[in-house]
């Protein structure tokens, strides 16, 4: 629908069109409103999940693919002064907070949910707290500027992920596309292999790479300058307020929304970087990451919701650009669908290594050698 409008066409929707995260937030007090008054009040909870992960993904078909990029000599030294984006990313923050102490009070005092109502808030909510709130964290830790960094620190910590601010940075961003990254999917793991390592490391991998920061600067690891104390305390205090203001079972929803939130992003991770990796030198050492290295989906729908997310192959090429200038490449591995079509498809791994093996394959086409035994995990 949008392939071939000219490049500012596409740049002027989506100076507008970011402004979409609202919607999918919007959608929890609409849930709440609209089971006040209905017949089926357990029901309505669940509408962000069905409409996240029902209807976005057909609407990612039905509207299309954005290619444009903004030209590099030009229009990306003003994209990235102009700090409209910058403050409409972070105009998120104190909307998702409040968002989710609201959603607490809702959890303890609606009186006709039963547990499915109640499972389906916390879904819900978790999806919010996930993908919005979890997408504009990671856009402000790759941030210089203190107010993006403490911004993106309260987004993991409400989602008791303080450590994917250390390991991701640290981490990931070093060792993506390789078997010394948890965050990297090898070619034929299924999700549900994928992800109990994958916390593991986050919070191991985070506690060693802030222990040797602290290390060089001769202090111990259990100091108060060690970052994640100062994260982890924070979701400590959250939990005790949602405990004290709402009682077991608002710390019960604060914990739970966490859970669904954090292990949304591991999902993404295990889309984002399925099956392909960086070729070793005759050195031993890697080749430098670039934009072969990730899947990218340009659907425009959902990176208009996710603030250009799935433009990933650029940003773990260029990881401090911002995402208002983040490009496609043709060249890059092409995902078939957007972010949550893709999270439905790898909950089935049988569907997922039907989908996504032969696309592994073919990019791999005439070097078939590189998909090696630390790779090829699954027939």
């Amino acid at each position: 629908m949008f392939e071939r409008l000219p490049s500012d066409w596409m740049l002027a929707i989506k100076r507008w069109g970011y402004w979409l995260w609202l919607v999918p937030v919007a959608g929890i007090p609409l849930s709440y409103q609209s089971s006040l008054s209905s017949q089926y009040p357990n029901a309505w909870p669940w509408l962000v999940v069905l409409g996240v992960f029902g209807v976005v993904p057909i609407l990612d078909l039905l509207i299309g693919r954005d290619p444009a990029n903004p030209d590099e000599a030009v229009q990306v030294p003003q994209l990235e002064q102009q700090r409209y984006y910058r403050y409409l990313s972070l105009a998120s923050v104190p909307l998702l907070i409040g968002m989710l102490g609201w959603a607490g009070w809702v959890m303890v005092n609606h009186p006709t949910w039963n547990w499915l109502g109640q499972l389906g808030w916390i879904l819900s909510v978790g999806t919010i707290t996930g993908s919005i709130g979890i997408t504009v964290a990671h856009e402000c830790i790759h941030k210089d500027t203190p107010l993006e960094q403490f911004a993106g620190g309260l987004l993991l910590a409400a989602v008791c992920y303080g450590g994917f601010k250390i390991e991701h940075l640290r981490g990931h961003h070093v060792h993506v596309s390789t078997p010394e990254d948890a965050s990297s999917a090898r070619y034929g793991q299924s999700l549900y292999a994928f992800l109990p390592h994958a916390y593991k490391h986050n919070f191991l991998n985070a506690w060693k790479l802030e222990a040797e920061r602290l290390t060089r600067k001769q202090l111990p690891a259990l100091h108060w300058r060690n970052e994640l104390i100062g994260w982890y305390s924070v979701s400590a205090v959250l939990l005790l307020s949602f405990g004290v203001a709402f009682g077991w079972l608002g710390a019960l929803f604060f914990i739970a929304q966490a859970m669904v939130a954090f292990t949304l992003l591991e999902i993404v991770n295990y889309v984002e970087h399925y099956g392909l990796h960086r070729r070793k030198l005759d050195n031993g050492r890697y080749e430098r990451t670039n934009p072969t290295h990730s899947w990218n989906s340009n659907f425009l729908l959902t990176n208009l919701f996710l603030f250009h997310l799935q433009r990933h192959s650029d940003h773990h090429a260029n990881a401090k650009r911002r995402y208002q200038v983040l490009r496609h490449f043709e060249e890059s591995p092409q995902l078939p669908n957007g972010y949550a079509g893709m999270v439905v498809l790898a909950l089935c791994p049988p569907l997922w290594r039907a989908v996504m093996n032969p696309r592994v394959r073919a990019y791999y086409a005439g070097e078939e050698h590189q998909l090696t035994d630390s790779q090829l995990t699954h027939p």
